[in-house]
């Protein structure tokens, strides 16, 4: 399988491409101990899995380990659907796997994961073409929603104290 960092030119909030991000699956909080095989396992059963990211940490003492986390992508948004409905809270060497789809993830979780796509090692099953380093645009593009979460959490406190001190 080869490697890959995946980059689309036409992406939505969460930087996954519009036509993808409704079959694509995220699994979080698994066992270090679950290989990446084991995961294509556990997941073949809801449908046709047309690719997997099987992340690892890249660089630091634990460079080439597992980070806990991956995706997968179906070929239909129905068999994406029914494995986040059957594999959600289900335990996996003892550890309840967090299943979602990929377009579900928060503001915060948002910024912090495309601040980090450079760092991320992407295994795909059909693609077999190399990126390199996240585009400069892609990193602007990071800034600014970062940003953006940070000024909006912002007022949201600034009006939460108005209007603290106008009922007391």
């Amino acid at each position: 399988m080869a490697c890959t960092l995946l980059l689309s030119s036409r992406k939505d909030l969460n930087g996954m491409s519009n036509e993808t991000s409704d079959r694509r699956i995220y699994v979080g909080n698994i066992d270090h101990r679950i290989s990446e095989a084991t995961l294509l396992k556990m997941f073949s059963p809801f449908g046709k899995i047309e690719s997997e990211d099987f992340l690892l940490h890249t660089r630091g003492p634990k460079r080439g380990e597992p980070r806990g986390f991956a995706f997968v992508q179906y070929s239909t948004k129905e068999e994406a659907r029914l494995a986040k409905e059957k594999m959600h809270g289900r335990l996996a060497c003892g550890r309840p796997l967090v299943v979602r789809l990929a377009n579900e993830k928060s503001a915060a979780e948002t910024v912090e994961s495309s601040s980090k796509v450079a760092g991320v090692v992407s295994r795909s099953i059909h693609s077999g073409n190399s990126s390199g380093q996240m585009s400069r645009s892609a990193k602007i593009a990071a800034i600014k929603n970062k940003l953006k979460v940070l000024e909006d959490d912002g007022s949201r406190a600034k009006k939460q104290k108005q209007v603290e001190h106008y009922s007391s």
